[in-house]
C-alpha cells in the first residue's frame, strides 16, 4: 500500500483562514500546516513582532498569501480592527482559529487570587474570544468553520490557577451555544482541549523533574508538540469534518483518563 502524507486527504485551497496567537507555538504551528493544505493564512499576535514576521515569511514560502496584525483582542477596537485587516485582505473568511490567550505561571490559592490576575486572565482568554467569534460569525462564508483552542482544565478544573481554568470553561459553554447559532449558515464550531504541551508558555515550570512526574501521568508517555495539537485543529476545518460541530476535542494523550 502507498504511504500517504498526513495532509494528503485535507485540501484547503482557496480558503482563507486567521489564527490568533499565530507567532509561535500551536498558533505557528497551525498557520504552517493550513498552509501546507493551501490556505491563505493571517495571524494575530500581541508582542512578538520578529516571530510573527518569521511566520508569515515560513507560511508565503508554500506558496500561499500570509499577513500579520498586531493587537491586544482583549480590547474590542483593536479586535475589531484586526478584521478590518481581514476584510482589506480577504473580503470574508473561511476559517477562524482562536488560539491567542495566557496561562498565568504562579500558583495561586482562589482565596489569595488579586482582582487584577482574574480580570487580566479573563481578558486575555475569553474577552478575546468573545470578540474575534463576534467579528469571525459576521464574516465567515457557508462551509466555513471556527476552532477554539481550549484546556483539558477548562473540563475538570485546575487547582491554584481557578481563572485559567474558569475562563476555559466559559469557552466550552460557547462552543456549545455558537455551533447552533451558526449551523443554518453551514459553519461549524468546535474546539481542541490540550493538555500539557511542549510550547514556551509552559517551559518555566518543566524544570526540577516536573517534566518527568508529568509525562508519569499521561499515557502516551510524552508531552504534545504543537504540531500534535495542530493536525486535529486542521481536521476541524476540513470537509472531512462537515458533520461534527459543538465538540470538544480533547488531545491530551490520554491524561484526562488517569489523573
Amino acid at each position: 500500500m502507498t504511504n500517504v502524507t498526513s495532509h494528503s486527504l485535507i485540501d484547503l485551497t482557496g480558503k482563507q483562514a486567521l489564527v490568533t496567537g499565530g507567532s509561535r507555538g500551536v498558533g505557528r504551528a497551525t498557520a504552517l500546516m493550513l498552509a501546507q493544505a493551501g490556505a491563505s493564512v493571517g495571524i494575530a499576535y500581541r508582542s512578538r513582532k520578529d516571530d510573527a514576521d518569521r511566520t508569515v515569511e515560513d507560511v508565503a514560502a508554500l506558496g500561499v498569501s500570509s499577513w500579520a496584525e498586531r493587537g491586544d483582542l482583549s480590547d474590542a477596537t483593536e479586535a475589531e480592527r484586526l478584521f478590518t485587516r481581514v476584510d482589506d485582505e480577504f473580503g470574508g473568511l473561511d476559517l477562524f482559529i482562536g488560539n491567542a490567550g495566557v496561562w498565568p505561571v504562579a500558583d495561586v490559592a482562589l482565596a489569595d487570587m488579586k482582582d487584577e490576575q482574574w480580570r487580566s486572565t479573563m481578558g486575555a482568554n475569553l474577552d478575546s474570544i468573545f470578540y474575534t467569534c463576534r467579528a469571525a460569525a459576521r464574516r465567515l462564508r457557508e462551509g466555513g468553520a471556527i476552532v477554539l483552542v481550549n484546556s483539558t482544565a477548562g473540563q475538570r478544573g485546575e487547582a491554584y490557577h481557578g481563572d485559567y481554568a474558569a475562563s476555559k470553561g466559559a469557552i466550552i459553554s460557547l462552543v456549545k451555544g455558537l455551533c447552533i447559532e451558526l449551523a443554518p449558515m453551514d459553519v461549524t464550531v468546535n474546539a481542541v482541549a490540550p493538555g500539557w504541551i511542549d510550547t514556551e508558555m509552559s517551559h518555566p515550570v518543566l524544570g526540577d523533574g516536573a517534566l518527568e512526574r508529568i509525562i508519569k501521568t499521561i499515557p502516551r508517555g510524552r508531552i504534545a508538540s504543537p504540531e500534535d495539537i495542530a493536525g486535529p485543529i486542521v481536521f476541524l476545518c476540513s470537509s472531512m469534518a462537515r458533520h461534527i460541530t459543538g465538540e470538544i476535542l480533547n488531545v491530551n494523550g490520554g491524561a484526562v483518563l488517569v489523573g
